[in-house]
Formats: C-alpha cells, structure tokens, sequence
C-alpha cells in the first residue's frame, strides 16, 4: 500500500515552487509554462454546451484528448524538474501535480511496477473529484463515469512517464453514488476491449474532416501565391507582419524588370534570403544566381573577383578567369555589403550598370554581360555617401528601387513562425524529436531586442535543440543561457499559503529563511521543532537523529539534555 506521506516519495514543495505571480504582466507561471486561474464552473458550462452542440461521444472524446495532452505536458515537465528521480518517485508528480492545480486528492491505493518488464497495476482512490462535483451539481446522479479528463489524464502522464500504453479506468464515481472515485490502470494490451480503448484515442471523424479541408485550403493558397508570382519568394521567406510583406510585395512587383535593386537592413535580417527569392520569381529563374560578400574578400583582390582577369595581370596571375559578372551572365548578382568595395571598384561597377559590359583586370577586351544586380548593406548608403565613402553617382543608379528589410524587433508577430520554421529544419538534422519551446522560453524570445536579427534567432534554435533530450520542450535556460534581469517582480506561494514577493534571485538570498523571516517564529522554538521531529522520524533512535540533523551523537545529547528532553 503506497500513501501520500510515504517517506519513499519526495514532497510537492519542488513543485509548488515552480508557481510564479506575475501581476504586473498578468501572467502566472508553473515552471515555463503559463497557466490561467479561472472560474472551474466554466469548464462544466464548456462541457455541457460541448455536449449540446457535438453530442455526448464526440465530446467526451474531445475532453479525454484534452486531458491526455494535459497530462503529457506536465509528465514532460516533471521529467525536467526531476531528472535524478526514476520509476515510482518521479510517477508521483503526477497525482502531485493534480492536486496542486485543484483537479482532486489523490490516495493511491496499490501500485505493482516492475521496472524492465511488463508489470504494472495500479488502483487510485480519488477524493473531491472535480468532474464529479460538478456534474452531481448540475446534473445529479449518473449512469456513468464522468471524470472523463481526469482518468485521461492519468493516461497521458502514465504514457510518457513509462514510454508505453498505460490506460485507466475509472471503475467508480462519486457521480454515480460511489463514496470516493476510483480509477484502475494497467497495460492496454490488459484490458479486453483494448481495441475499442486504443479507437478512443484517436481522432474522430469531425477532426480528420477539418484537417482536411485545412490542408485543401493551403493547397489553394498555394496555387493563389503561384498565380500572383510570388510563390518561391514565400516559399524561402516565413512571416506575415506587415512590414514583411510589403518588403516581399515591392519584390515581387519589381521580379520580371531589368530594374538594380538595393536590399537595406541590418545584419542577420535575411537579404541574401529575399534576394534569392527576387531571382527565383524572375524570368531569369534558369541561369545563375551568384552571390559575393564584398567584406569577405581582401580589397587587393577584389576587382578581379568581380570583374575577372587576364593571365600575367599580376603575379600568381597564371591563368585567365572570369569573374563573378561572367559567371553570372543572363542571371542574378547579388552583392552583400556592396559599402566595401574600393574606389576602383565602385567606377568600374557603375561602367556594368550603365554600359553592360566590362574589362578584366589586366585585359584590354571589352566583355558584354548581361546581369541583373541586386546589391545590399547593413550600412546607410546615403550616410556613406556623405561620408565620403561611397560614390554619389553610383549610390543614385543603385538607389533607384530600394526596398527595407524589417529587423526582427520591428516583425515580433513573426517570431513563432520562424521558431517553428527553424525547429523543422534542425530536428531533421539532429534526428531529434523537440515538440517546440517553453511558454516562458517563447515569452522571452517576444521580449528580446534581437541584435542578430533572423540570424541570432536560428542560431538560438538550433543550440535549443542540441541541448534538449528528446520529446523535451526547450526551455529557457537553453535558448538564454545568461539571461538578464527580471523584467518584473514576481510573487511566490509561501509556507502559509500565501503570496509572498519572489527573492529566490537575489544574490545571498535563502528563499527558506526569507519565508521564516517573513513570518512570526522563535529560533529557540524551531531548534526545539526540529529536535523532536527528527527523533519521532529514528523512533526515539538519538544516533538515527543525529544523523538526520547532520550532528554527532554526543552534540545531540547535549542539546537535549539541556532543553531538559
């Protein structure tokens, strides 16, 4: 028979730690995830309609998904929260979990596991089962369990805890007149009706519809973006804030024109990315899409890699080689951080763009090419022109369509979308399966400045995935290893019950003795508490005592004799 208090299980106070106040922001945390405190009432007015408007078998199913995903979610956090915790220990957290968020009291009853192996039974006693008070009253006696998300969500914390089908039945409800609620568990594969059981979980008929005409609707809006020009521009670039769009919009007008394009915007912003999406919307789809990063290459070196050069030009000249604007004749140039180039460069680049032909370095043969240039800076160019280092001449001919790409800060409503699009990418590289990130982590991600732009964010990614085990939200600490400072002060649940201002930051700071402090107590008083707790714990054992309070056996002694104990 396994109790609450038994000594083998740890206490809930890890768990109820994790519970954050934060009324300024109106947001509570337990652990990363945001949770909603609420009226429980609406969740019976929510069932009843659900069962009016879809029937009783669809709603129910509806509501066991519901709490079968409710209890995986929180196995995955208590996984986290207790990783040196392993079989029945850290099985506990769930029938934890369910009474700190006020589902019901959990009083297992018998629990046989073996580890390694196919055993498992369990039977649990429930007492004050929400599902079951509301529905006796609103509804009075029924014919049939009706803890519908409380027994799924046995199942879903059970299947993840133990990797395998494990599946509850509620074998009596206070509902029906039963005095305590009580559930059975065991391997699906246990039960007789497995088959009908493992139907249950599945999606109904209503959900695979509308997951079907979903996916006929993005097919059509596919085929809509494909009509428009736009469909490959889309394709590599994932967003739908405003400014983003109207960036690809002035792309896509500006695709089947001869016109140079400037792409400005800061570093990690994605230019080569839009100008990529440019030549793939253009009729010069078909030929080369060259790109140069002009700070890449040294400034000595640089006129022949754009402009080619003739054998013996300079010594290593061994050979002649076209440059860049050969290469990528009949298609696109794309030159990145175009403010680098020399002087010498600049007046020969203006003479492409306003002749289309060119000379190597060291030739005296005039070259025609046929290239489209899309440049791009993180620098203001027309600060660079009044600074003297950019040609006004070449800035004019340059800056005839110039398009801005938006900084991530400036496009936030697109972060989730490229979080997603990353997370796809990079568990596909690493094989690993990272169902997405923490509420907290995400709420982080929206507050950041991002300095680094798309960039940063897909490096932070990535990293999130490599340190993150497997089926693991990424939490927090993973994408911000060094996070800053609290944006806002936040409250915790203190010994009492009672919200309490969060110290656990500060540095120095114990949160036991900020409790104790925060509460009237005697030191003398709780020496004396502690004494007598851990000698009713070793059974009046002073050498078990002792050990429990980490002192030597004659210091114990002493300290009881002297209390008169």
């Amino acid at each position: 028979m396994t109790q609450p208090a038994d000594p083998r299980f740890p206490s809930s106070s890890d768990l109820v730690d994790q519970i954050r106040f934060d009324t300024e922001t109106g947001k509570i945390w337990f652990h990363e995830q945001r949770m909603l405190l609420t009226h429980s009432s609406l969740f019976a007015q929510l069932r009843d309609e659900l069962i009016e408007t879809i029937g009783l078998e669809r709603a129910r199913s509806l509501i066991m998904r519901l709490g079968y995903h409710s209890g995986r979610r929180d196995a995955e956090m208590a996984r986290s929260l207790r990783p040196d915790l392993g079989g029945m220990a850290a099985f506990y957290a769930g029938p934890q979990l369910a009474a700190i968020k006020g589902m019901v009291h959990v009083k297992p009853v018998r629990i046989d596991y073996t580890p390694d192996s196919d055993n498992f039974y369990a039977e649990i006693e429930w007492k004050d089962a929400f599902e079951a008070e509301f529905h006796l009253s609103t509804h009075g006696k029924a014919d049939a369990p009706v803890c519908w998300m409380l027994t799924s969500y046995a199942n879903g914390f059970s299947d993840y805890h133990f990797a395998r089908d494990i599946y509850f039945k509620e074998v009596a409800c206070c509902a029906m007149g039963a005095e305590h609620c009580r559930i059975i568990g065991k391997p699906l594969e246990q039960w007789e009706d497995h088959e009908t059981l493992r139907a249950m979980r599945r999606p109904d008929a209503m959900a695979e519809e509308l997951l079907a005409l979903q996916s006929q609707l993005a097919r059509l809006q596919e085929t809509v973006r494909r009509d428009n020009g736009d469909g490959d521009l889309i394709a590599n670039s994932v967003g739908r804030s405003k400014r983003f769009r109207d960036a690809c919009q002035l792309l896509r007008k500006a695709a089947d024109s001869r016109v140079s394009v400037l792409l400005q915007g800061e570093t990690g912003t994605g230019k080569e990315l839009f100008a990529r999406g440019l030549h793939q919307n253009s009729k010069r789809r078909a030929k080369p899409f060259i790109a140069v990063n002009c700070a890449c290459i040294s400034p000595t070196l640089l006129e022949a890699e754009l402009f080619g050069v003739e054998k013996g030009a300079y010594t290593g000249a061994t050979s002649s080689r076209p440059g860049r604007f050969e290469r990528a004749d009949g298609g696109t140039l794309f030159l990145d951080e175009i403010v680098e180039l020399t002087p010498r460069a600049q007046a020969a680049l203006l003479r492409v763009l306003q002749e289309g032909e060119l000379e190597r370095v060291g030739g005296v043969e005039t070259i025609k090419v046929d290239v489209r240039l899309v440049a791009a800076s993180h620098e203001n160019l027309a600060d660079a022109v009044r600074d003297g280092k950019f040609r006004a001449d070449l800035y004019y001919r340059l800056n005839i369509y110039p398009v801005e790409i938006p900084a991530l800060r400036q496009r936030k409503e697109d972060i989730p979308l490229l979080v997603d699009h990353f997370l796809q990418k990079y568990q596909a590289v690493y094989d690993k399966r990272v169902p997405g990130v923490s509420d907290k982590a995400m709420n982080a991600l929206m507050e950041y400045s991002w300095p680094g732009n798309v960039r940063e964010l897909e490096n932070m990614i990535e990293r999130g995935i490599i340190l993150t085990e497997h089926h693991q939200l990424i939490e927090l600490e993973a994408l911000f290893p060094s996070p800053g400072e609290r944006v806002a002060p936040t409250s915790r649940i203190d010994a009492g019950g009672h919200l309490a201002p969060d110290r656990e930051d500060a540095e120095g700071i114990d949160p036991l003795c900020e409790t104790l402090l925060d509460e009237s107590f005697s030191l003398s008083g709780l020496e004396e508490r502690l004494l007598q707790t851990a000698l009713r714990r070793a059974n009046g054992n002073v050498s078990k005592a002792a050990r429990l309070l980490g002192l030597t056996r004659p210091q114990l002694a002493y300290r009881l004799e002297k209390r008169g104990a």
